[in-house]
């Protein structure tokens, strides 16, 4: 890339912050701002507040650690006018790549050592697959095929916190905060994405949120379609039946002495072979991804709805041929004359928010913060988001077409004979308009600028070239 395109990336940024900026309530936290989004962006093992003080202001780094730490951990400064401002000037820049096509609700998982830090407790943390010590906060996003950007972050607060007063106070946690699930806190923000009127997207989100019924129910009544995975022994009534007794709700059981409810599960298994179809989603690194799905219209078992009220909904069924069993099931509200293929290319989108969520810990350190308070949380959280959303706009200024260098073959690598003569070389893996390749670009544009190359330490221009 040349300079004049690294110079271009860094005049944005330096718009970007400046709007931010004007959010902040106060003049004097548009500098701490811009270094905390710098620091964010730069090179780096941790993003917390520390060494990100040394690396911005190498020369006053005391001073500049205090300035940002005050920044985060105490100014009282709106995390949602902030977020606001991002989906302003990011979400243009998104549609031009194409329209807002899902709403996905996801929670992520901090793993932590300590017990003092606001929300913290032996839970299910989902980046280490299993119950440990963690944080856990719910998001939602609004996606499309290129990119996601979050739009409401909120902690989950453990009931064991929330109705103890002493840490409570001692981390900050507003009153106005109570218990709530994290199903019912994402009701809220779907509510709210509502009354905001965001660009409408198909709800999308795993088992963990779609056996709540509640939340089904809610978002129907809101009129969001959605894709929502389930257990397979959520019961339902089959194609071509439905409930043969009416006028109250079924019991906690999902039974009120009605034989024809049966599991997800055991509808999958009655399905002909004739149901299945291999049907293909996306482009992988190496070949197309595929699989075997069947999907039926089904009356899902509902404790709060009357027999009666409960409409048809599909239901997805993915069994890959080299399983001995269905691997997962979805419920949808999608209309009736939906494609097959659409209806599981929605299914399959939440690899969007999977992989999103792995860059915004791996490129920014969304989850590095090591603050203990409510607002610190949410103030980095909401600083990350930003810095993303910035490299998230940045997608459209080099076309996923861009042509691709390729790398150098070194025959000195490879074991003679290895490589028969005359074979093609392999290119190089790199995606021109990736997170991971923008964030680069820009870092080249911002260390031109900074009076300490922050990955060598030298003074000498020179040697930042090399970067």
């Amino acid at each position: 890339m040349d300079r004049q395109v690294e110079a271009r990336a860094e005049v944005r940024f330096s718009a970007y912050v400046a709007g931010l900026g004007s959010e902040l309530g106060h003049a004097d936290r548009i500098g701490p701002l811009r270094d905390y989004c710098t620091g964010l962006i730069l090179p780096g093992e941790r993003k917390s507040v520390e060494p990100m003080a040394a690396k911005t202001a190498p020369a006053r780094t005391a001073a500049q650690h205090q300035s940002l730490l005050h920044f985060v951990g105490v100014a009282a400064w709106s995390d949602e006018k902030v977020l606001a401002k991002v989906r302003q000037m990011v979400l243009p820049s998104m549609q031009r790549q194409g329209p807002i096509e899902a709403w996905i609700i996801d929670d992520t998982g901090f793993p932590k050592h300590g017990k003092h830090s606001v929300g913290v407790q032996v839970q299910y943390c989902g980046q280490l697959g299993k119950e440990a010590n963690c944080q856990v906060a719910v998001s939602l996003s609004i996606a499309n095929h290129s990119a996601s950007l979050p739009v409401a972050y909120r902690l989950y607060l453990p009931k064991e916190w929330a109705t103890d007063k002493v840490r409570r106070t001692k981390a900050g946690v507003p009153k106005d905060i109570r218990f709530k699930t994290k199903p019912e806190i994402a009701l809220d923000q779907i509510r709210w994405a509502c009354e905001a009127g965001l660009p409408r997207g198909v709800a999308l989100m795993d088992a963990a949120y779609g056996v709540d019924s509640r939340l089904r129910t809610g978002m129907t009544a809101l009129g969001v379609s959605y894709v929502v995975g389930i257990q397979p022994k959520l019961l339902m009534w089959p194609p071509g039946t439905e409930p043969k007794r009416k006028g109250r709700p079924l019991n906690n059981t999902g039974r009120r002495d009605e034989p024809d409810l049966i599991s997800a599960k055991r509808i999958a298994r009655d399905l002909p072979n004739e149901a299945w179809q291999t049907i293909r989603w996306r482009e992988g690194s190496a070949e197309w991804l595929s699989s075997r799905f069947a999907r039926v219209r089904v009356r899902v078992g509902h404790t709060q709805l009357k027999p009666e009220l409960i409409s048809e909904e599909w239901l997805l069924i993915e069994w890959p041929a080299d399983e001995a069993e269905p691997t997962k099931y979805w419920l949808s509200t999608l209309p009736a004359d939906i494609g097959f293929r659409e209806l599981v290319d929605y299914a399959k989108l939440r690899w969007r928010i999977e992989r999103d969520y792995l860059e915004l810990k791996q490129e920014v350190g969304l989850g590095h913060f090591e603050g203990r308070g409510w607002r610190g949380f949410h103030h980095h959280a909401t600083m990350c988001i930003a810095a993303y959303g910035f490299l998230v706009s940045e997608k459209e200024t080099i076309p996923p077409s861009a042509t691709r260098r390729p790398a150098p073959f070194r025959a000195s690598a490879l074991p003679e004979g290895y490589r028969p003569r005359g074979s093609p070389l392999r290119p190089e893996r790199h995606i021109p308009n990736s997170i991971a390749t923008l964030r680069v670009r820009l870092i080249k544009a911002l260390i031109k600028n900074m009076p300490r190359c922050p990955c060598c330490g030298s003074t000498a221009p020179t040697s930042r070239r090399q970067l």
